[in-house]
């Protein structure tokens, strides 16, 4: 689709402006309930260009994340029904079904799927919207959003900064296969951290 290229490329414009950090917040909390370019794309650049700020990004990025979240949270609880065609029309990642998904993984694993999705390529807007659809306690969506979405950016940044380039041409191929693989080996040992301890 030629308006998400056009847009991937506006994302990336703003690492060569002064602006860059706050077009990064902007960029991270419009992601969070409705924007399809993932804030990941501006920080690489962010990064790979001031590599001794990565700290400052990956907070810069976190919070913006966050502060999304919880509108896109505030969005689904308040003002669903009046906006639920919109996201499901124009809104990528947004569909009638993968909203009964969501409602699904939420009764099966409530909180935990803020969580998966704060961190893997999961749209997170889905999850957002959702759990303030279905009324998910909002104290445990916004710590989980913070440790989810702050574990995916300061690992990208710092990569970024212990690697530099190539580490961040390999991000931007992987990035999705990187997450899901994270995921998985960290989900797994939870479980044998569990199983261990009963």
């Amino acid at each position: 689709m030629k308006w998400i290229r056009s847009l991937y490329d506006w994302v990336l414009s703003w690492a060569h402006t002064p602006y860059g950090g706050i077009a990064l917040f902007l960029i991270a909390f419009a992601e969070s309930s409705f924007f399809p370019i993932p804030p990941d794309v501006l920080l690489i650049a962010l990064c790979l260009g001031h590599r001794a700020q990565w700290v400052k990004f990956a907070v810069i990025c976190t919070a913006g994340s966050v502060a999304g979240a919880v509108a896109g949270y505030f969005i689904g609880w308040g003002l669903w029904h009046a906006v639920d065609q919109f996201f499901f029309n124009y809104v990528p990642g947004f569909t009638p079904e993968a909203f009964e998904r969501v409602q699904t993984l939420f009764k099966d694993y409530d909180v935990w799927i803020v969580f998966v999705a704060a961190f893997t390529p999961i749209p997170y807007k889905v999850i957002t919207v959702t759990a303030g659809v279905f009324g998910i306690n909002l104290l445990a969506f916004v710590l989980v959003s913070i440790v989810g979405r702050a574990a995916r950016f300061f690992l990208v940044a710092f990569l970024l900064y212990w690697f530099g380039e190539p580490i961040g041409q390999f991000i931007d191929k992987r990035f999705n296969l990187l997450t899901i693989v994270f995921t998985v080996l960290l989900i797994g040992g939870f479980y044998v951290l569990k199983v261990v301890l009963h």
